[in-house]
């Protein structure tokens, strides 16, 4: 089937000695044909989804436990989860204020602040809000939950779980290429973000004085310099701050519209829905078209449904209710209001709400806020990385974790610094809010459309929805989120191009990846041996055993580690204990820690060990190997050897990639973490096989 040769040269550490690198063997050049020759890969290639591999600071002994938050919380508890939701989840929506009406009346649509178009685009603002938040979302899309975890990767976990591979057809395919798409749009709305928000809250300098535009995108780069910079600390205290600051924004937003409200009254009248319908018949393509700053009302519901498994669903829902929407619609009505009685407000109608005298403190207030924002979305792609990891679909990163008690704060070195070098560039490249509007929208519009459609499958797959009720929920919402996104296409030439590349490199990566990884598999599934083959020949040949227990990693549970297939050719022994070891990953965030390991004995003093971990949990190794200790494997650590791959991939094999392909996963295979990092395995307890597979 290929044409691989496994190439050597032998060196053998055995550590012990207060060596910290792998004893490393390189094996002779051998022929293909003997399928036992065949070299394991690094990294355990899951039968059900392949496991990622991230590094680690430090080795740590006992997995980190998520803690789901309680479904139904009551009393305190509720309003401590309810403030902690405000800061983390609605931080981005909340700052929309900052720039969604600005842009709306933004010269480049020509729509004058007349009074007929102050209550359009309010009327749109407002139902924009109920629809997409408070009925989509939190009604809706809330409900698709993968046991408490939420967003976009969660939810095609879902899917994932319902069609078993005997029914994985095209349609599954175009499921899965949507969610995928949808991840990758989040990484770009991850990068567009911060730069918005924080510019948002800087451009309040120039209501001051115009002499301070020049400042405005060197101030905002340093600002998001020193976000990404204390990353690497975690957010577990400043986490404690969020709620308290955005509970400040929201309150002083809120008494900035009713000041404005009390002055003009009748602008209340802008919730019926007619006008919005009477501004799309008086400016029509224009009209449409400012759909593409509506939008940015809304930036931020995404968050609603990724948070869910920080929160749960009862207060994130209540923080919207009682807070957060009230918020949004008091300062956007005053925003409104404000027009009605001065027009030349729209160059910044926010901060045009503020007295003087507190503009310099709502500067401030504004860049915390955004800050938090930025965070949020930060975190998210964080998050996604994890998942996207996990599920196969990403290569190995440094995975860190910032929490001694929560595995869900995490900080990934890789992902932080290419984020922090985009929004930097992206500061200085656009320089204003204004500029950058047009690039945000298309992100933002896209993961809705996606979201609608993937719901829509889990509605009918798993919640049972008749065809006629889940057919009313795919046109209704697809009309409204398709009816943005092409408000936004337009907006390609003046930024829009931006996520949308993001996304096509991330998704190329991603499949990549995710493509390389199935055609190793099934190379060296082909190579394998079956492992009742394989211990009939023990019992025959009775090898010779030396003190010790060694640990193969295997990604077959069914089939004989090439890896132990060369270790018994080439030194002709093996430890008195044998132990072969399959790490998979499971469709759901976690697995229960009763069923995590599955010991099951198989003669000869041989042991076949499962391990099941879920796609926002990290394995750990040692961890696995004192889970062990009940089943009767005694394993002491210091005479426990752990044999692992490396393979060397040549780009000339008759696999059908595309040859650009295969150099593209060759170049990402190079450049992953090691799989000893991400396992916590002592470094000189590692024995690694060079492999050298054409592909």
């Amino acid at each position: 089937m290929f044409g691989a040769g496994l190439r050597a040269c032998i060196i053998y550490i055995l550590s012990g000695r207060g060596d910290s690198s792998p004893a490393t063997y390189f094996f002779d050049k051998t022929s293909i044909t003997d399928r036992r020759m065949i070299e394991e890969s690094s990294t355990p290639l899951s039968i059900q989804t392949p496991v990622g591999v991230t590094g680690r600071p430090t080795p740590t002994t006992h997995h980190l436990t998520r803690h789901h938050p309680d479904q139904n919380p009551t009393g305190r508890k509720l309003a401590i989860l309810g403030l902690t939701a405000l800061g983390v989840v609605y931080g981005d929506i909340g700052t929309s204020v900052l720039y969604a009406m600005k842009e709306c009346f933004s010269p480049h649509f020509g729509v004058e602040p007349r009074t007929e178009n102050v209550y359009g685009v309010l009327s749109l603002i407002v139902w924009s809000l109920t629809l997409i938040v408070s009925v989509k979302y939190i009604v809706f899309i809330m409900r698709a939950d993968n046991r408490g975890e939420g967003g976009i990767l969660a939810l095609l976990a879902l899917i994932q779980q319902q069609y078993p591979p005997a029914r994985r057809k095209t349609r599954y395919a175009v499921f899965v290429a949507l969610g995928l798409i949808g991840a990758a749009l989040l990484y770009g709305d991850g990068v567009i973000t911060p730069v918005i928000s924080v510019l948002g809250a800087m451009e309040g300098l120039t209501v001051v004085s115009p002499a301070f535009e020049r400042f405005v995108a060197p101030l905002t780069a340093v600002i998001i310099f020193f976000i990404f910079t204390f990353q690497r600390f975690g957010t577990d205290r400043v986490g404690k701050v969020f709620g308290p600051v955005t509970m400040l924004w929201f309150a002083s937003i809120s008494v900035l519209g009713v000041m404005e409200i009390a002055r003009e009254p009748e602008i209340l009248l802008a919730v019926n829905p007619w006008y919005a319908v009477k501004f799309f018949a008086h400016n029509g393509a224009p009209g449409f078209f400012i759909l593409g700053s509506v939008v940015l009302a809304v930036t931020g519901a995404e968050a609603l449904y990724a948070d869910m498994g920080h929160f749960g669903r009862k207060p994130i829902r209540l923080a919207w209710a009682l807070i957060v929407f009230p918020a949004l619609l008091l300062n956007y009505f005053g925003q409104g209001a404000l027009l009605l009685r001065d027009p030349s407000a729209a160059e910044n109608p926010f901060y045009r709400l503020v007295p003087a005298a507190l503009l310099y403190p709502m500067v401030a207030l504004a860049t915390a806020a955004a800050c938090i924002a930025s965070q949020a979305l930060i975190s998210g792609a964080y998050s996604i990385t994890q998942q996207a990891l996990q599920l196969g679909y990403t290569p190995r990163v440094t995975i860190t974790h910032t929490s001694k008690q929560e595995a869900g704060q995490i900080y990934i070195k890789e992902v932080n610094t290419l984020l922090m070098i985009a929004c930097i560039a992206l500061t200085f490249y656009f320089g204003s809010s204004t500029k950058l509007a047009a690039a945000y929208g298309i992100a933002v519009t896209g993961t809705m459309v996606i979201t609608t459609i993937l719901f829509y499958v889990i509605a009918r797959e798993r919640f049972g929805w008749p065809a006629w009720r889940a057919n009313i929920f795919l046109a209704f919402f697809l009309i409204i989120d398709v009816a943005f996104l092409a408000a936004n296409i337009v907006k390609i030439e003046q930024g829009g191009w931006f996520p949308i590349v993001v996304a096509i490199v991330v998704y190329i990566m991603m499949t990549t990846w995710k493509k390389g990884r199935d055609t190793l598999r099934d190379i060296l599934r082909e190579a394998s041996l079956p492992l009742d083959l394989f211990m009939d020949d023990m019992e025959r040949r009775k090898p010779p055993r030396v003190p010790g227990t060694s640990v193969f990693m295997t990604s077959d549970p069914q089939g004989t580690p090439v890896v132990l297939l060369h270790h018994l050719k080439h030194n002709k022994m093996l430890h008195e204990q044998v132990i072969l070891l399959s790490v998979l990953t499971a469709q759901v965030p976690e697995v229960d820690e009763s069923e995590r390991v599955k010991v099951e004995p198989l003669g000869e003093n041989f042991y076949r060990v499962i391990a099941r971990y879920g796609f926002m949990e990290t394995p750990d190794v040692p961890e696995i190997m004192e889970s062990c200790e009940a089943a009767g494997i005694h394993a002491k650590p210091a005479q426990t050897s752990y044999y692992l791959g490396r393979e060397r991939l040549i780009a000339r094999g008759k696999s059908n990639m595309m040859r650009w392909r295969k150099k593209l996963f060759i170049f990402l295979s190079r450049n992953s973490r090691s799989a000893t990092e991400f396992y916590g395995i002592p470094p000189n307890r590692v024995v690694e096989l060079g492999t050298q597979i054409e592909f």
